[in-house]
């Protein structure tokens, strides 16, 4: 892993990409007119690129970058506020000032959602395991300006904790949250999207377990979520109520503690 600048950079840049190298602790090294691609062939390794309104993160053998953008995230809010009902919101129960914890936050839609209705004296908290993929979510929620002052308070209340869920979820106490959500890596590839497809080159892979979900139940207050493939067996695996949505590809379950 390396962190580099943009094509186009100049000493603040560098001082941009600097910084990110030392938070992440790995080298930076300068971009000196080289393409990602030629650098990766040389110093063998994933690639942070620092630009002026964006971090692009870099698989090593693969073209497309992650990085954050939350215009799921906006067109959610924005149904909301014509009154339009949305899904997850409905199925965790989300209002003002809820208290949720994003146990896989990924792009954090789903987290900035449940910000913008929790609201200011609510609590949203996202754990993110890969550190690569929590350090660019973090930034972007710290500094992405959408033009709507409502949406960009949503994005700064959401906290980014990169770690295990599990770990988290031990260290909480009992009825910490009001909802504990979950969205894992689906069983059946839906990704449709260029953000989802070079989402799933950095997401930690692993699998829901008894204990997990145990330990998520002892934690939420009100109730557990999973988003899932609508034909994924986890469902009746950790015996979810599943609301059926005939025009979806994924399904919402929840269970009431």
């Amino acid at each position: 892993m390396f962190v580099t600048t943009a094509g186009r950079t100049d000493s603040e840049l560098i001082a941009q990409a600097r910084k990110a190298a030392g938070d992440l602790h790995v080298p930076f090294i300068p971009r000196f007119k080289r393409s990602v691609a030629e650098m990766q062939k040389i110093y063998s390794g994933d690639c942070l690129v620092v630009g002026r309104q964006r971090l692009d993160l870099y698989k090593m053998n693969h073209n497309e970058p992650f990085f954050f953008h939350p215009n799921v995230a906006m067109l959610r809010i924005k149904r909301l506020l014509k009154g339009e009902e949305d899904p997850y919101i409905f199925t965790a129960g989300i209002e003002t000032g809820s208290s949720v914890l994003d146990c896989t936050l990924g792009l954090g839609a789903d987290a900035i959602v449940a910000s913008f209705v929790a609201g200011e004296y609510g609590t949203v908290e996202g754990i993110e395991e890969s550190p690569l993929l929590s350090y660019v979510v973090k930034r972007g929620l710290e500094e992405w300006q959408s033009g709507n002052e409502i949406i960009d308070h949503a994005l700064r209340r959401v906290k980014v904790r990169p770690s295990n869920h599990l770990d988290v979820l031990k260290s909480c106490s009992d009825a910490n949250f009001d909802v504990v959500y979950f969205d894992p890596m689906f069983e059946k590839s839906i990704t449709e999207s260029d953000g989802l497809r070079s989402l799933t080159h950095f997401a930690s892979g692993h699998d829901l377990s008894e204990e997990i979900i145990e330990e998520a139940k002892r934690v939420a207050g009100r109730r557990v979520v999973l988003k899932d493939h609508f034909r994924s067996r986890r469902f009746t695996k950790f015996d979810f109520r599943v609301i059926v949505r005939k025009t979806s590809k994924f399904h919402f379950g929840y269970i009431d503690v």
